[in-house]
């Protein structure tokens, strides 16, 4: 069973991010994990079962339709969303290690269920041409070391053999963190700060690490339907909760 991600011990915390150490669970350290995480702590993940179709809201049940009120009122720029995961504990301890500390090896059981999750989903429909990885703007990218969404992007476009589109657009300007605002400032916080720099394929896909607002999605999905995109899906590994 999944433990607590935090207080995990130095001597813990160098055995999950060790090569030897690659078949054990990130989580219990059980030495009998698959692709990072022992069958337990893979079964503790919280599934987005019930969500928008749209935009993977997760929803308390079942609704006709599957629509979320906002998609209903105010349609999204894009077609729908795959988003395996809830924001939840512990998926949002093991984003949270990987994308500000570096720790490849909490995102490693996530990166591989996410692909198994998109070729599934994927398996009768045509896929898209590209994949657009969320852009990072360059002085946050120093400061991170790497862009989280191109990392998500790269991982799952080779395993689905679909090509990444990690310059097509990028952020013209620095803007206040999104994780501090609500919706309404998260869209104005985004106004006019994505920019395309190329020929954007007729159906892609926006790859990105966590959907909250959904504030970044619907920008960036404008942009590139103002561009050419006709066919544009959200793909992520985890949905914040309503």
């Amino acid at each position: 069973m999944i433990n607590g991600l935090n207080p995990l011990s130095t001597f813990i915390e160098r055995k999950v991010n060790s090569v030897q150490s690659g078949g054990r669970c990130v989580s219990c350290l059980s030495p009998h994990a698959h692709h990072g995480l022992c069958t337990g702590c893979r079964d503790d993940l919280p599934a987005n079962r019930w969500h928008c179709h749209s935009c993977a809201l997760p929803l308390a049940f079942a609704t006709p339709g599957m629509r979320c009120g906002e998609c209903q009122t105010l349609p999204p720029p894009f077609s729908r969303s795959l988003i395996p995961w809830r924001y939840q504990y512990p998926v949002d301890g093991m984003i949270g290690r990987y994308k500000y500390q570096g720790h490849r090896k909490f995102a490693r059981p996530l990166l591989t269920g996410f692909a198994s999750f998109l070729e599934q989903n994927l398996e009768s429909e045509q896929k898209p041409d590209a994949l657009v990885p969320a852009p990072m703007h360059w002085f946050r990218r120093w400061q991170r070391g790497f862009n989280q969404a191109q990392d998500i992007a790269e991982f799952v476009g080779a395993r689905l053999d679909i090509p990444v589109a990690a310059g097509v657009v990028r952020r013209s300007r620095r803007v206040k963190a999104q994780r501090s605002l609500n919706r309404a400032a998260r869209l104005q916080n985004l106004r006019d700060v994505f920019e395309v720099r190329g020929a954007v394929p007729e159906r892609v896909a926006i790859v990105d690490d966590v959907v909250t607002t959904g504030a970044t999605v619907r920008v960036l999905a404008s942009a590139l339907r103002s561009a050419g995109a006709v066919d544009i899906q959200v793909w992520a590994l985890a949905r914040t909760p309503g």
